[in-house]
């Protein structure tokens, strides 16, 4: 495809205290073969001397302070309707601690301009610690719509060398159809964090659009390592978020309940096993996840009350 013809792409960055790592991130993006990318980086409040330090080091990029912190997804959805204004063909999602190979977004577009009616693609995503051990390789729901990464922590032997269908793909690094979102939205931001751009990619998929992994283009995320242990806001968040995707897909009986049994003797073993005690906090962190979902409560964590803490104490 001649340089005139390639798809206009924006990137999306979301930066909160991260100067470093976007800068790098920022710098490996210019650094890379696509000639028709602009970048748009959310700054979410940092103090760390971000709002200045990124213009300055690339004048080019286009900064937008967020006012309010609506999480991953109501953040990142100010920045796809900025790329969709700025008449993106494809949006790019970031997270600000990944770094592009050279062709990786080349790589990307190619396979979503060339295979049919393909909605969202993503990377091959590395450990950054571990340059050959795969992150993820697409992702897929099992029958009880749990989420996996394909090839989580294998070292990179070519046993991924096509482009594949997924169920999903991560959220550290996705390019995005424009005529995808506009058909069927962007992100939804109820989720805050967590599980959002694994229903962002159901969505697509149930109008009609393809999701697509592409092992030729290679990122590393610096967020998640082989040996990551999440706190309990992910506990928190995977519980409630799960249950809502679950909730605004339709989801049939058999997969509520399985998911009400897991959640069900997971808390029951957080609170009676003596080996799980250092699990206490997790513990109250699903039950408020669990909670909220039932109140219908959205968005950013509260601080747990007394009371709840109580109902799960023994």
């Amino acid at each position: 495809m001649p340089e005139s013809a390639r798809p206009l792409v924006v990137s999306v960055i979301l930066n909160t205290n991260r100067r470093e790592d976007t800068l790098e991130c920022l710098h490996s993006l210019r650094g890379g073969d696509y000639p028709n990318l602009q970048t748009v980086v959310l700054d979410n409040a940092s103090t760390d001397g971000s709002p200045l330090a990124i213009p300055s080091a690339f004048p080019a990029v286009r900064l937008i302070e967020l006012r309010e912190n609506r999480g991953y997804a109501g953040n990142n959805n100010v920045g796809i309707r900025a790329a969709l204004d700025l008449g993106a063909a494809w949006v790019l999602v970031l997270n600000e601690d990944v770094v592009l190979a050279a062709d990786a977004v080349s790589r990307l577009v190619e396979v979503g301009e060339g295979h049919g009616k393909i909605g969202l693609v993503g990377p091959m995503v590395f450990h950054s610690q571990e340059p050959e051990v795969i992150q993820s390789a697409g992702g897929m729901l099992d029958r009880g719509w749990r989420s996996r990464h394909e090839g989580q922590n294998e070292r990179d032997q070519g046993q991924y060398r096509e482009p594949r269908l997924v169920d999903w793909v991560s959220g550290c690094a996705l390019l995005a159809r424009r005529e995808m979102i506009e058909q069927v939205g962007v992100l939804d931001d109820r989720f805050f964090y967590y599980w959002e751009e694994t229903e962002w990619c159901l969505r697509a998929r149930r109008a009609g659009w393809r999701v697509l992994s592409v092992p030729a283009s290679k990122v590393w995320h610096k967020g998640v390592q082989r040996h990551y242990r999440p706190g309990p806001d992910v506990t928190y968040y995977s519980t409630r978020n799960r249950l809502l995707m679950l909730d605004k897909h339709g989801a049939p009986m058999s997969v509520w309940l399985s998911a009400s049994a897991e959640i069900a003797r997971t808390l029951l073993a957080w609170t009676l096993r003596p080996k799980w005690r250092a699990m206490r906090t997790h513990r109250d962190a699903m039950w408020q996840g669990m909670t909220d979902f039932l109140r219908r409560r959205w968005g950013m964590r509260p601080a747990p009350t007394r009371s709840a803490e109580r109902r799960v104490v023994p």
